[in-house]
């Protein structure tokens, strides 16, 4: 047998090992942000952690976040792909097995501080890993996959912590993602950088050599004139362009839509759902944690039916319509904490809220958020538009993740998600307003979309 996998378009072994590779990586990383929602019961408990406190154990990581995705495309420029990507693992693998060693919370802090580095360093490097060295084929199916994975991964921390939710073992919660960064060690260390990384620092014959691996039946003199091409064209933007004219309005939609993504509190539900339940009335630390992971499981669904239909539908009916269900989630969860409707036995109304909210959250934003990003802008500029949305984005979330626990302590469930209300009906305005439809468009179809002033030229028009 070759190897090749027709079903998933994988035309080689070397292929089929980045997609094992990138697919483990987006577990762990799903893993590691999901698995402090269950462990944070035991450590406040513990430690005897106060509302900010705890808040803390989140925010480091997102601060960690926004250093590591400073630092990631400077330093997989200087290194290589494929060594930042070891960087990355290695970080999981050391900072994880640490976070579960301390004994304070001063130093469970730092650890997880120098685990969002390596989270942050993934953000960036791994979708560009994936997008250099993953045929044509394949390729945008991976980059959608890896969000699969990373619901995945979500999934399973929350399963992990309700598994060990009888013996309180929060240590184990957070160490446990180390096993599988050892083992995608060994699997990274025995790939090739990518082709692109090899053109850009003249090794021409290396950079060959990858993509004859990765597809033999490319046409490689063709694509490494590509390659070439599009270095000459990315080299020459510039961050100070995205602020001017044709590429402004693009910016700023870019970053607005950044911003919400996060602001309008999805993590407050990935971080703190087990705390929300328990503000609800549900009792028992297996229920606290065990519903989260029904809350995931519905969003992992979410996710893959978005994908079904996304090219049918069209964007903004997708997120629209997955925005208007986290209004009406919200709304529901300002009535269940308003009206004293919780009681010892819990509010399956709450419950079936939050999942709702989750399920559309990753059904409109989780799944279509970023595909702006790369269609907004030129070659040149587009991982700079990339890179300022994940910037918006961390910001968002690091406000989230302070301030959530602080606010349900001092203003209570129902002010808390007003607020979220209210964000999520300027979210649904934003899009109706901003979001253009670019199902079936080309890219240079929808860049002349902005370059005209936020408008479809009358011959491009529907």
């Amino acid at each position: 047998m070759s190897g090749a996998s027709p079903a998933l378009g994988v035309t080689s072994p070397l292929a089929l090992r980045i997609v094992v590779a990138a697919a483990t990586i987006g577990v762990i990383y799903g893993y590691d942000i999901g698995n402090i929602s269950g462990a944070l019961l035991f450590i406040t408990e513990e430690m005897d952690l106060s509302p900010a406190l705890q808040g803390s154990v989140t925010t480091v990581l997102v601060a960690g976040n926004i250093v590591g995705a400073l630092l990631a495309g400077k330093l997989a420029t200087a290194i290589g792909r494929k060594a930042t990507m070891l960087v990355v693992v290695a970080g999981y693998a050391v900072f994880a097995v640490w976070s579960g060693l301390v004994s304070d919370i001063l130093w469970l802090d730092v650890s997880r501080f120098f685990l969002g580095i390596s989270i942050g360093l993934s953000l960036v490097v791994t979708p560009i890993f994936l997008a250099e060295s993953a045929p044509a084929a394949i390729r945008g199916a991976l980059v959608v996959g890896y969000q699969v994975a990373t619901v995945t991964g979500v999934l399973l921390a929350y399963l992990v912590d309700w598994s060990l939710a009888e013996s309180g073992n929060w240590r184990l919660m957070l160490a446990l993602s180390a096993v599988p960064s050892v083992l995608v060690m060994f699997l990274l260390v025995k790939l090739p950088d990518t082709a692109r990384w090899y053109v850009l620092k003249g090794r021409h014959e290396e950079a060959r050599r990858t993509l004859r691996l990765v597809d033999p039946g490319a046409d490689v003199d063709r694509e490494l004139a590509e390659i070439r091409a599009d270095i000459e064209t990315t080299s020459s933007g510039r961050l100070a362009e995205m602020f001017r004219k044709p590429y402004a309005t693009a910016t700023l939609f870019v970053l607005g839509l950044g911003f919400l993504v996060q602001i309008t509190g999805i993590n407050a539900i990935t971080y703190y759902s087990p705390i929300i339940f328990e503000e609800m009335g549900f009792q028992g630390n297996a229920t606290v944690i065990g519903l989260p992971a029904i809350v995931q499981g519905a969003a992992l669904l979410a996710t893959i039916g978005s994908l079904f239909v996304v090219d049918r539908v069209g964007r903004r009916p997708i997120l629209l319509g997955g925005i208007s269900a986290m209004i009406a989630s919200s709304l529901a969860m300002i009535l269940v904490f308003a009206t004293g409707s919780l009681d010892s036995g819990g509010s399956w109304w709450g419950f079936a809220a939050i999942l709702v909210f989750t399920a559309g959250f990753n059904f409109g934003f989780g799944s279509l958020v970023w595909v702006f990003a790369s269609e907004s802008f030129p070659a040149r500029l587009r991982a700079l538009g990339a890179s300022l949305m994940l910037t918006a984005d961390l910001v968002a979330n690091l406000i989230v993740a302070q301030f959530f626990l602080p606010l349900m302590d001092g203003l209570g469930g129902a002010a808390t998600f007003g607020i979220f209300l209210a964000l999520s009906a300027i979210s649904w305005v934003f899009v109706h307003r901003f979001a253009p439809e670019t199902k079936g468009r080309s890219l240079e179809s929808i860049g002349t979309y902005w370059e005209n002033g936020a408008r479809w030229p009358t011959a491009a028009r529907d």
